[in-house]
């Protein structure tokens, strides 16, 4: 049986769709990276499925049943973009108070070693820093073992190594049997932990699949070059996405190949052309390009329904 399931589902805030007409399930055992651009509708989908918003149409389903059934609500985690701690309470009495919620909890020291935590248990949460409380914020989300967990933007404010060491800690409780959903800027963190990816633009599903076959299914390229013309590069067909980095122009093509021969045959004085295959981010941002129509129109790809 399904954890959760999306049917069709449609949120709107006055004029604003959030949400359009989203039909999606997510099976047990899998961990789901959820990307799209600010404003796609991630943190709206995750909020109706934590019962916190209802949708306008469609139906959301979890575990079987309503979202706001408090029953249900027990075997989900979830950690918000924004977690507010009680600054004056120790990090142990936090954890304990949260845990005291649950039949069956992970045991403070256990959780306090699994996200890194042991050193700051004595400590205020008023005194940690930004990444120190995300950590936190993160643990409790599994404090209650809960087959279904929900993280949005769990990385945020945290370097490179707290970044890699939370990761690790994610995919340990994946292995034992959590079901985990991930929103995240760093497209690198999709691509590290995620077994199936989720791209959502302008509220809808755009693809839906394992990053390989998503990668494939776009079959996008990364164009990188030096000209004294930039400004006639737009003319060229099949850029996705453009930008520059160290004296370069940074093109995401559809068609490698095409743009190459069309390039050549432009004229525009160039050189160091480089060409190489997409990684995730590439593949993101062809996804949600803004063209005419819907970025899966135009790149070949079906929509999900």
């Amino acid at each position: 049986m399904n954890l959760a399931r999306f049917d069709h589902v449609t949120r709107r805030y006055d004029d604003v769709v959030a949400v359009d007409d989203v039909t999606l399930d997510l099976e047990p055992g899998v961990l789901v990276g959820l990307l799209g651009p600010n404003g796609a509708g991630k943190t709206t989908l995750l909020s109706l499925l934590q019962g916190l918003r209802t949708p306008t149409s469609g139906t959301v389903t979890l575990f079987g049943g309503d979202p706001r059934d408090a029953h249900r609500r027990r075997l989900l985690g979830s950690t918000p973009q924004e977690t507010a701690l009680p600054e004056t309470l120790r990090v142990r009495e936090v954890i304990d108070y949260v845990g005291g919620h649950f039949g069956d909890r992970v045991p403070t020291a256990e959780l306090a070693a699994e996200f890194g935590l042991d050193e700051l248990l004595r400590r205020q949460c008023g005194s940690l820093s930004g990444g120190q409380k995300r950590r936190l914020a993160v643990g409790l989300a599994f404090v209650g073992r809960p087959r279904l967990v929900l993280l949005d933007e769990p990385t945020t404010g945290l370097d490179v190594d707290g970044r890699r060491a939370l990761w690790e800690a994610i995919r340990r409780q994946h292995r034992v049997g959590a079901t985990v959903v991930v929103t995240s800027h760093y497209l690198e963190e999709i691509e590290a932990l995620a077994e199936r990816v989720v791209v959502i633009g302008d509220g809808a599903v755009i693809a839906d699949d394992t990053v390989a076959r998503i990668l494939a299914r776009v079959g996008v390229s990364q164009v990188r070059l030096r000209t004294p013309e930039p400004d006639r590069l737009a003319a060229l067909p099949g850029i996705a996405h453009r930008e520059r980095a160290d004296d370069r122009e940074v093109l995401t093509v559809s068609d490698a190949d095409t743009f190459v021969r069309a390039l050549v045959g432009s004229g525009i004085d160039f050189h160091e052309l480089a060409v190489r295959g997409a990684s995730l981010e590439e593949a993101f941002l062809a996804l949600t390009a803004r063209t005419p129509g819907r970025a899966s129109d135009a790149l070949g790809l079906e929509r999900a329904s």
